[in-house]
């Protein structure tokens, strides 16, 4: 079996951090009830309620479009439309499982950095009760976005007001939630629930965990029916102890913001490394642990021999390089060393 070794193409490729691993050990120690009846998960919900909020409901599911596509189905029905960035997840990365599972339509604006504006929901969400269109219910943004933008906290505001006068509700895909609260120096709920978000797909896979997210409503109100929904959507597994097991361990003495922090900080580094870099570009500030850039295409296949990543952009070159947990500095300056020594040995 060939291992490679650590790169940059996503921080669903890194490993499970070891207190992570730790706890899911502990998890494994003993016999409990199944199905979500057990000790394990019952922390797990106490843990995200005090980050979160007393009154909100949580369910543990698989993986991230699982999240997305249950919460969304449990308030739509299939003449409903949500609205989202042209770079959403939801849209341009999870096989129309949306359009499949839900039977709703997407709405999709292009922006160039990840980032829904109020100005783009009032072209999208003109009042229509035509039956012969679709009628928009939910906006959905991510946080960090796919571009590696974070939203503030007031832009947040913004759209969930704009969006509740509407009548709509407001699903937030935090796949990279913990990054974008260190960005932001928040807790999760400031730029969640407080925020006007009423739906939250909170990520653990891109922040060390093995496997888990979880799909958070705001109140109780969906409880008598997301436990169907999750059920019909195949995401009910017996040994729920397990992904959370891994959440708890997550949110214990601020772990999440501890590795996010460290991701953070080396896409930091490696940005302003390749920024220094003639024949370099970034195409997004470094807001997350995401560094886009367009970097020449010769340069490419070099650093492909020591180093994973992603070209993003085939025709314009551009490479998104994702910093996970155990990104090194070292990692880091290899990479840009690579990239400078190649461009300055290439022919002017």
């Amino acid at each position: 079996m060939t291992i490679s070794s650590r790169g940059f193409a996503s921080d669903n490729c890194s490993g499970v951090h070891p207190k992570i691993m730790k706890e899911l050990e502990a998890a494994n120690s003993a016999h409990v009830p199944s199905y979500g009846e057990d000790p394990f998960t019952a922390e797990a919900v106490a843990k995200i309620r005090e980050h979160f909020g007393d009154g909100c409901d949580v369910y543990f599911v698989w993986g991230g479009t699982a999240a997305n596509i249950l919460g969304l189905r449990t308030v739509t029905r299939s003449y409903n439309a949500v609205i989202c960035p042209e770079s959403a997840h939801i849209n341009s990365s999870e096989c129309c499982a949306p359009e499949t599972n839900i039977g709703c339509k997407l709405i999709s604006a292009p922006v160039a950095d990840g980032k829904m504006t109020v100005e783009l929901l009032g072209a999208l969400t003109d009042a229509d009760t035509d039956a012969h269109h679709a009628q928009p219910k939910v906006v959905s943004i991510s946080q960090a976005t796919e571009k590696g933008t974070v939203y503030s906290i007031d832009e947040i505001k913004a759209l969930s007001g704009f969006a509740h006068e509407k009548g709509l509700l407001l699903h937030m895909d935090g796949a990279r939630l913990s990054n974008a609260a260190v960005s932001l120096g928040c807790g999760f709920r400031e730029m969640t629930f407080d925020a006007g978000v009423d739906i939250l797909s909170f990520g653990g896979t891109k922040n060390g965990l093995m496997f888990g997210e979880a799909v958070i409503f705001r109140d109780r109100s969906h409880e008598h029916e997301f436990k169907y929904i999750r059920m019909q959507g195949l995401q009910l597994y017996s040994k729920m102890r397990f992904a959370a097991a891994q959440f708890s361990a997550m949110l214990d003495e601020g772990l999440a913001f501890d590795i996010a922090r460290h991701s953070n900080m080396m896409a930091s580094v490696l940005g302003r490394l390749l920024s220094e870099i003639p024949g370099i570009t970034l195409t997004q500030k470094v807001e997350s642990n995401a560094v886009f850039a367009i970097i020449p295409e010769h340069c490419l296949e070099r650093l492909r021999e020591r180093f994973d990543f992603f070209v993003f952009d085939e025709k314009r070159s551009e490479v998104r390089l994702m910093c996970s947990f155990d990104t090194t500095e070292e990692d880091v300056r290899d990479f840009a060393g690579i990239a400078r020594a190649v461009l300055e040995s290439s022919p002017q």
